[in-house]
Order: C-alpha cells, then structure tokens, then sequence
C-alpha cells in the first residue's frame, strides 16, 4: 500500500509549529519548509556581542491561555517585569502599579499625576470585565475600537494620554489606538492574570521549544517556496514536493502572494528598536518605562534588569523603542541619546548602540485581522490551507490558536487511515 504523502507546511513560524506540533500528536507526518535559516519567523534571538538581542522589541504574556496550553513554562525559565509602568511626565517618573499584585505601590500610584482617583477605579473594573470576557458584551461589541472603549468606560483625557495610549501604542504598534476591542480585551485579561516576561534565553526560546517537540527532520531550513500547484510545492531550488494538503503558515504578505493574490506590502504594523550596551542600568528594577508626553522616544526597557541572561556580567541591556520611523535610522541612535537625556542625564553619552531593528511587517494590518474571535476560516480550497496571528488576533498567542485550529481542520479532512 503507498503511504499518503505528508502535509506541507510553508513557514516555520509560531502558527507553523504549533500546527506541526498538534497534526503529529494524531500521527498524521508533515514537513515544515522554511525560507530562512532558523525557526520562529520574527519571534527569534540573536547572540551580538555577548548579548541577547530579540528581533525588535518583545515581551511574552504568561496569562496567554492558548500559551498556557501549548508551552512549557518551567523549561522556558520566564522572567518576570514588574506589573505596571513607570511613565515619565513633565520632568519626572511616575508610578501605575497593579495594587492586587504590588500592594506596596498602592500609595505611590493612587496619587501619581497619571489620572485622577477615578481613573484607578475605573482601571480596576477594567481589569475584572478584561479577565470575565465582559469588556465587549459591555461596551458596544468586539469591533468597538479600544479608544472608544476606554472613553465609554469614562477615562479621563489625562490617563488615555498619559498611559493607555503610549502603553497601549507599544502594544498594538498603532497610536490612534483603533485596535478592536476583542483583541483589546483578549490582551488586557492576560495582562490582568499573569506576568509580562522574558525567557531566560530569549523569545528565540519560544519557537525553539515548539521545533524541539517535533521528530527530527520535519523542518527544512533555506526551502523558499516559489509557487503552489494544487497540492504540489515548487520551491525556487527546482524541487518539487507533493503533499496530501498544503498549508500556508507565513507572514500575511507571503500568505497573499503564494495565493495568487494581491500583496498588502506596506501595510503592515511597524516597529523600531534601538539596543543599547551601558555600563550600568539607568534604573534599577525590571519596570517598563513610557514616554506619557510628546516626542520620538515610545519605550525603555532594560531587559537585564528582568533577565540577566540578556547581558554579559556587569552590563546592562537597553531596548527602546520609537515612533514612527523608517528613514534616517543612521542617525537614530543619537537622537534617542539627546532625547533620553532629559531622562537620565549624562549617562546615555555612555550607551554604545548595538543593533537597530526596523520591522515593517512587526504585526499585521488592523483591517486584515478578524471583526471577532474564531471567524476565519483555514480552509480557503481543498487542499490548501492558510493560517497565522493575522488569522485570529495578531498576537503570539493568536498564532498558537491559528496552528491549532488549522490542525484540527486538517485532521478532520485527512484523519489517518
């Protein structure tokens, strides 16, 4: 008897593995073929001079339940920042601390500039219709932007600015904060229930650990994929691999292509960080720093002071990133000292700059993401599949939870026999 030909899954990223991971658990073989040289697709890392540099600005949301699931945490060996932010604001830093889970920050943060008292209150009703999946049914259903959201909840002008918007901006990579409130909320509760972390190797570690589950050999490296003939893939080497199903697990803009349909290129959400080497930290503790004014700079992080493992001994590892930038990124690393220097002082003349990371294609569209959760298809022609976090919430998570469904897809069209 023939043995049926694998599935083919195109892109080794998150959605990919995940997919891989869940098709193999029912005996069902498949081949991942992947362009580039490593697994993980933007959620790598890479070793620069000792140090640990993700691709482009990335923190991992334990309160993620589809991460919950599917990940390993203890073997990840995640490191924790502190639950909140410190916003700095006409000269100074200011305090927005969780009091349910920093109840020593409680005074410093009821009384910060960074809202009014009612807004505290308010961010504690968000948190709990955020973790009960109230927050949409509430507030004028999933496609509500987050921006009408926070202002139908009654949020002062002041605590938009000052916080949720350059939070938030971080986040979603968009600053009008038009990201729909499913999303908003699907995020909001897994910052409510679980910790914003590192892993001790780096977001690299993530993809790593979902490749380690798979046998030996399912992922194909350096395989670029040129064209799809129904359920044969053409790769630009000349080889030719038939599958029982393909599967498309890129990017959206690959996704497109491979499908014979027109790019979004350009479209896409973007992201630039800058690394810094410093002698020592500008802050010690592992807090998110956000810029609650007007300027280039968006966020700081010293990633060492949550993950040592990010640095060498006795250095510290900055990341910040800024807004809106695709030109002039020689001349980036000096405007972001001279703007940080009203922040901490002489020391950022210190900072020796490692890497600029410039993403144009760090999250998908807004509008190619889904009005609600779960309404995407994977099937979109017998035999071919499609599928990624553009395909559910644009998140890591979301493309855990796209992987997975397609997988289940799958199975249902081509249980083993």
């Amino acid at each position: 008897m023939t043995a049926r030909p694998p599935i083919l899954i195109i892109g080794a990223e998150p959605a990919g593995l995940a997919c891989a991971r869940r098709l193999i658990q029912a005996g069902v073989a498949c081949t991942i073929l992947e362009a580039s040289d490593g697994v993980g697709g933007r959620v790598r890392t890479d070793r620069v001079d000792g140090f640990l540099l993700d691709r482009g600005f990335q923190v991992f949301l334990t309160g993620y339940p589809e991460a919950r699931r599917t990940l390993d945490y203890a073997s990840l060996n995640l490191k924790p920042f502190h639950p909140g932010a410190l916003i700095h604001y006409d000269g100074r830093f200011h305090l927005v601390s969780d009091p349910l889970r920093r109840p020593q920050d409680l005074t410093k943060s009821l009384f910060s500039p960074i809202g009014s008292l009612a807004d505290k209150w308010l961010a504690l009703r968000l948190r709990r219709d955020a973790a009960q999946r109230r927050v949409c049914a509430l507030m004028g259903g999933p496609e509500r932007p987050t921006r009408d959201v926070l202002r139908t909840y009654g949020f002062s002008d002041a605590m938009v600015t000052r916080f949720f918007k350059p939070f938030l901006g971080g986040v979603f990579l968009e600053p009008t904060l038009s990201t729909p409130c499913w999303i908003f909320q699907h995020v909001w509760a897994a910052f409510s229930r679980g910790d914003v972390a590192l892993p001790n190797n780096g977001m690299g570690a993530i993809a790593q650990q979902l490749a380690a589950s798979l046998p030996e050999g399912t992922v194909r490296l350096n395989q670029p994929v040129k064209a799809i003939e129904g359920s044969t893939v053409l790769l630009h080497s000349g080889e030719r691999l038939e599958g029982a199903a393909v599967v498309i697990a890129t990017d959206s803009d690959t996704a497109l292509r491979l499908c014979g349909e027109r790019s979004r290129e350009g479209t896409g959400r973007v992201s630039t960080t800058l690394y810094f080497d410093a002698p020592e930290p500008p802050r010690r503790e592992p807090w998110l720093m956000l810029n609650g004014g007007e300027g280039l700079v968006r966020t700081v992080c010293v990633l060492s002071e949550a993950a040592p493992s990010y640095a060498p001994n006795g250095r510290a590892l900055i990341s910040i990133t800024v807004n809106g930038h695709g030109h002039g990124l020689d001349e980036l690393p000096d405007r972001v000292r001279a703007s940080l220097e009203s922040w901490f002082g002489s020391q950022v003349n210190r900072w020796r700059h490692l890497r600029t990371d410039h993403i144009s294609h760090a999250l998908p569209p807004l509008d190619l993401l889904p009005s609600a959760p779960e309404t995407t298809s994977p099937r979109i022609a017998p035999g071919l599949y499609r599928y990624g976090d553009y395909c559910e919430s644009g998140t890591l998570d979301g493309a855990l939870v796209s992987g997975r469904r397609a997988a289940e897809a799958i199975l249902a069209d081509y249980a083993p026999s």
